[in-house]
């Protein structure tokens, strides 16, 4: 069949009713990954991505009558697994749609506006309900390229989950378990965020997505890893986490439910999506860094409520005994993720992921909380929870005090709570206090002095990154399964 006998079916329509409707649609997609329409799907946008420039196009003439074939052979496969989601159907008759145009337009920039706006995940979060992803786009941490790429996803949204978002609002906020992908996934990337999408103009976003199966997964492996390496003993709680993908899967669903919303929330002196402002990179290490620690410190609390229930002889209900066993877990994760992944993943290239790991931990050794002594890593776990309360106050703090200082003054002292704990690089011209010429010339000036590195691994996690490197390298592209 043509593309634009597609475009003109009528049978992609969208199911409309109660959210028990949207749950009994749940089985229909169930063991898609292994049909063919799928595996059709997923060959021809990996064909195409061989043909594909870098901005989504495909520029060559000769290349186009092959991109015309693959491009109706994976309309084909979307109009025969759309009746496998329902809930989607609006979706996938819009990107139908921007397919057919995408080719009659003789396959230029692609522009899949129209599709992406009429995809609403956060509309259906329902535990185990799957969605078909299609869409021009590249891969935070995996592509920057902006390839077909195709897509099978599970909604994880577990009851206590479902619970806590009532607490802590977060509509936009959509949790994924990755059941298949085309090769743009089989990268680190860990996020479906819509702003990667090619289209002819922004919208406004109401939903991000993030894969915490692959999270859990990279977790889980990680952590074992450097346990071991460390000879850190964990807590029973914590070591149970490194056996159980679901449990780890869930925490990481709390985890980055709090976080999510954290980024508009707080004192803050500055555009809470800063992250695409042109500043040094210690900033964007505080603030990732400020919503994990308020993830934990709302998991503290959590916990504590629910502890003085337990206490005072009160039965907790299911759910609220899942929150309590979730929200000490997610004081773990926070940790353990920050310490041995984060710091150690990646490039030293102005990655404030990195430092922030790296400021968390040289936070707890200087406050006598974690300990290196004999080759072998230990933690005084009683004091954690208020020696990470603590510094999440010093970046508050900043932040409150920065409302009333001028941008690169916020910057300035951002830059001296960073050195007081993490040890800046000896050729630093931050480190050794910035010339008159850059104080008194533009922001772009005091960006241009960071240095790339601008605070090297100690040599704890030089040690340990040589030891972990080939743990970390094999978490690319990892799922649930691995």
């Amino acid at each position: 069949m043509s593309i634009d006998a597609v475009h003109t079916s009528r049978d992609l329509k969208a199911i409309i009713g109660e959210p028990e409707v949207v749950e009994d649609a749940g089985d229909l997609a169930a063991d898609v990954e292994n049909s063919e329409a799928w595996l059709t799907l997923k060959e021809a946008a990996t064909a195409l991505q061989a043909i594909q420039a870098a901005d989504g196009s495909v520029p060559e003439e000769h290349d186009r009558p092959v991109a015309r074939m693959e491009v109706e052979r994976i309309v084909g496969a979307i109009r025969e697994l759309a009746p496998l989601f329902p809930h989607d159907a609006e979706y996938l008759e819009a990107s139908v749609g921007d397919f057919a145009r995408w080719s009659a337009e003789d396959f230029g920039v692609p522009d899949f506006f129209d599709s992406l706006v009429s995809f609403q995940p956060q509309q259906h979060r329902v535990d185990g309900l799957r969605h078909l992803v299609v869409f021009p786009m590249y891969t935070q941490n995996g592509s920057r390229d902006r390839f077909v790429e195709a897509v099978l996803v599970e909604v994880i949204w577990p009851e206590f989950v479902a619970q806590l978002e009532s607490e802590y609002t977060n509509r936009l906020f959509v949790s994924l378990r990755l059941v298949d992908f085309t090769p743009g996934y089989d990268t680190n990337s860990a996020v479906l965020f819509p702003e990667t999408v090619a289209m002819r103009e922004i919208p406004t976003f109401t939903w991000g997505a993030i894969f915490q199966d692959r999270e859990a997964a990279r977790y889980r492996r990680v952590v074992a890893a450097a346990s071991e390496i460390t000879k850190l003993e964990l807590p029973e709680a914590a070591a149970r986490m490194l056996t159980d993908q679901q449990l780890t899967e869930q925490t990481f669903v709390m985890w980055d439910l709090i976080h999510d919303r954290t980024h508009m929330r707080g004192d803050l002196p500055f555009d809470p999506f800063m992250i695409k402002q042109r500043m040094p990179y210690f900033l964007y290490a505080l603030e990732e860094l400020r919503c994990d620690l308020t993830a934990f410190r709302e998991c503290v609390r959590l916990q504590a409520r629910l502890d003085e229930r337990v206490a005072a002889g009160e039965e907790l209900s299911a759910v609220d005994a899942e929150v309590r066993e979730h929200a000490a877990l997610v004081q773990y994760a926070v940790l353990f993720d920050r310490i041995f992944r984060f710091s150690i993943t990646g490039t030293r290239v102005r990655n404030y992921d990195g430092l922030g790991g790296q400021l968390l931990f040289a936070w707890l050794h200087r406050r006598g909380v974690l300990h290196w002594t004999d080759t072998r890593l230990t933690v005084d776990w009683a004091d954690v929870p208020g020696a990470v309360v603590a510094l999440a106050d010093a970046i508050d703090g900043l932040y409150w005090e920065s409302i009333d200082r001028p941008k690169t003054a916020h910057w300035l002292a951002a830059y001296e709570l960073v050195r007081s704990v993490v040890t800046p690089h000896p050729a630093s011209q931050w480190a050794r206090g910035l010339g008159d010429d850059v104080l008194s010339g533009p922001p772009a000036g005091f960006t241009d002095a960071v240095l790339a590195d601008e605070f090297p691994l100690s040599m704890f996690f030089e040690a340990l990154e040589k030891k972990m490197r080939p743990v970390i390298a094999s978490t690319s592209g990892i799922r649930a399964g691995d």
